[in-house]
């Protein structure tokens, strides 16, 4: 398959609507919308949502661009610093942007007291893996975060980036969080509001930088540094965030664990 698809969706006069920014958009609505369902499920105030819609857009736009800029090319960034806040030029980083989000949940969880950080982390964690997937569909039709060249029967060409046959490592990782996004909702359909702290948030960690961690084996280096033993940046980043969603994982059927 060639994939020459322009990434552009349309253009209304100097202003140009990208498919990666669409589908950016879309996964803070439809989050929006299963946030709604979580919270008048558990009797939490729907009011509230404006302002955590606020605090997730500006945290993880900041999480992800700094991430970028300080995780995957600090050289260039640090001694460009005006250079980090061109965001249009490109260059989000999820890890950077998993930070933000952990940091902007427990600021708005000081002002929200009925909404615990991890009461909130287990419940977004839902909508986030959806939008994960939505994201790296972004990707791919940017043809950016491609893979390593390949033979396999479904290798794509990304006729904007060259002319080999190269692994859909985008599509690996939309497809990946998309199915953690089903599982992850049927847990929490199945448990409810009794869900025990930690359960949603601990998976989610381990399965989604689990999936990075094994997809990153057929993606092209991010990184504009090399490590200097077998392992990616971005493999190397998401070796804590397994760990800790282990050890939120076993908390969790802990009898004694409250969050």
């Amino acid at each position: 398959m060639v994939w020459s698809v322009d990434p552009i969706l349309f253009e209304l006069g100097p202003f140009s609507v990208k498919w990666y920014g669409l589908l950016f958009a879309i996964s803070f609505i439809v989050g929006f919308y299963i946030m709604e369902r979580i919270y008048r499920l558990e009797s939490k105030p729907v009011e509230s949502l404006n302002s955590l819609l606020m605090v997730m857009v500006v945290a993880t736009i900041v999480g992800a661009r700094l991430g970028h800029c300080l995780l995957y090319d600090p050289g260039f960034y640090l001694s460009h610093p005006l250079e980090i806040l061109k965001i249009w030029k490109g260059g989000l980083a999820s890890h950077g942007g998993a930070i933000g989000i952990v940091s902007g949940l427990w600021i708005y969880s000081r002002k929200h007291e009925a909404q615990p950080v991890l009461w909130l982390l287990d419940r977004i964690a839902i909508p986030v893996a959806l939008a994960g997937s939505f994201i790296r569909l972004g990707n791919f039709f940017n043809s950016e975060i491609v893979g390593e060249p390949s033979d396999v029967p479904w290798a794509i060409v990304f006729a904007r980036l060259d002319g080999l046959a190269r692994h859909p490592a985008q599509l690996y990782e939309s497809v990946a969080y998309l199915i953690i996004f089903g599982s992850l909702l049927a847990i929490y359909r199945r448990l409810g509001p009794s869900i025990p702290a930690g359960r949603l948030i601990g998976l989610f960690m381990i399965l989604v930088f689990g999936a990075r961690f094994m997809i990153e084996f057929v993606k092209t280096a991010q990184a504009a540094y090399s490590l200097p033993f077998a392992l990616s940046v971005g493999q190397f980043l998401s070796i804590p965030a397994i760990l800790i969603g282990i050890w939120l994982l076993y908390k969790s059927f802990s009898p004694k664990w409250s969050g």
